[in-house]
């Protein structure tokens, strides 16, 4: 049976008990999937349903199962009530753990980002709705203590504690990129390699010496800017998080480059944290204000912003974006990421990027705390296959 830290990835043509294990996880989602693939044969109909299921995860859309597919797929396999919850390590994760942050938010307490990670927040949450209840404020999420909640009538609110505690956190920003901490990751590694140029250049090669040069122009700028991997790591999605999270970065920026069947396919999207029912105001502003720099400044086509569930999105605790500025499958965008004077170009578009989302904070958290959406809406898209 496959797990969260399995190496290997499952796809199209793969057969055996692991395949049959991912079909009746799927099939347990409503995933129509052809009764000949049923016996264990990762065939056409289950690689659709994977990539349904990416897709309305959040996920990038590949149609394989590797690790945070996985994930995803047997959280997905518990409701409210299913299991008890309560704090621990490594943390509980959940559709069971979602549904909790979204009640308990509605109640008016704040469990935080609605990201199905039972955490530090979570628990003082719980512990204050059981105190307020009279219940033993223990933290532990049973049959007595969800019967309180389903017993208290919800009160919809308009805004939620996260994303005033979001608005928060904007408004104690530094303004300027001057002594900002900002955590850069360099995506993928030599052990996954990802996108491959035409001519050979590799995605974790291509996106290391990018980075480079993005904490390069953050600190000539005064911010205090470092790699999360090193050239031959390749730390799995959460331990990049953990990292930033551990030094407390003010900004996480990630850095990818796209790719696709088609070689003409072209240009620049940032993605930033959201599900279908929450997301990051400030990941979306940070994204947009590093788009928008990226295209204006550069003149590279519009790929516009999009929400999604990834590790590195979803467990890191302040703002962060996902940057995929150029296709790695284009032969002419390939040549330019190998010239260190474009890589330069797009560093100083990105920290133009960070610097407005930081000068412009002030009314940016006010725009979060109101709960309005920013200017330029996502189109709600998904990252090409």
């Amino acid at each position: 049976m496959p797990s969260a830290f399995t190496v290997r990835t499952i796809h199209l043509g793969d057969r055996g008990e692991d395949v049959r294990d991912i079909q009746r996880r799927l099939a347990a989602g409503h995933a129509r999937i052809d009764p000949k693939e049923l016996v264990g044969v990762f065939g056409a109909s289950t690689e659709s349903a994977v990539r349904a299921f990416q897709q309305e995860r959040g996920l990038l859309v590949d149609g394989k199962v590797g690790p945070e597919t996985w994930a995803h797929l047997v959280e997905a396999g518990y409701a409210l009530g299913d299991r008890v919850l309560y704090l621990r390590a490594p943390m509980l994760r959940g559709d069971d753990v979602r549904a909790l942050q979204r009640r308990v938010n509605r109640l008016g307490f704040d469990a935080g980002r609605e990201d199905g990670i039972f955490g530090e927040r979570c628990d003082r949450a719980v512990r204050e709705f059981q105190r307020n209840v009279g219940m033993d404020a223990d933290g532990v999420v049973g049959l007595e203590t969800l019967a309180e909640l389903e017993r208290i009538p919800e009160t919809r609110m308009d805004v939620s504690g996260a994303m005033v505690r979001e608005a928060e956190a904007l408004r104690r920003m530094s303004s300027s990129l001057r002594g900002t901490m900002v955590a850069v990751d360099a995506g993928h590694g030599p052990d996954d390699t990802g996108e491959v140029g035409p001519t050979g250049l590799s995605e974790d090669r291509a996106a290391y010496a990018l980075a480079e040069s993005v904490v390069a122009e953050l600190a000539r700028r005064g911010a205090k800017s470092w790699l999360l991997r090193g050239k031959d790591e390749n730390p799995d999605p959460p331990e990049r998080a953990r990292r930033a999270n551990e030094r407390e970065a003010a900004v996480c920026l990630s850095v990818h480059l796209n790719g696709g069947r088609d070689p003409a396919a072209e240009g620049s999207m940032c993605l930033y944290y959201g599900t279908d029912s929450a997301f990051s105001h400030a990941g979306q502003l940070l994204a947009e204000s590093i788009q928008d720099e990226l295209t204006s400044r550069l003149g590279l086509t519009d790929g516009r912003t999009h929400p999604m569930a990834i590790a590195i999105l979803r467990e890191t605790r302040m703002p962060a974006v996902q940057i995929e500025p150029c296709f790695l499958t284009n032969p002419r965008e390939e040549r330019l990421l190998a010239e260190e004077a474009f890589r330069s170009d797009v560093a100083i578009a990105i920290a133009h990027g960070v610097e407005r989302f930081l000068g412009a904070r002030a009314g940016r958290a006010d725009a979060v705390s109101n709960g309005r959406p920013s200017s330029v809406a996502s189109t709600g898209g998904r990252a090409p296959s």
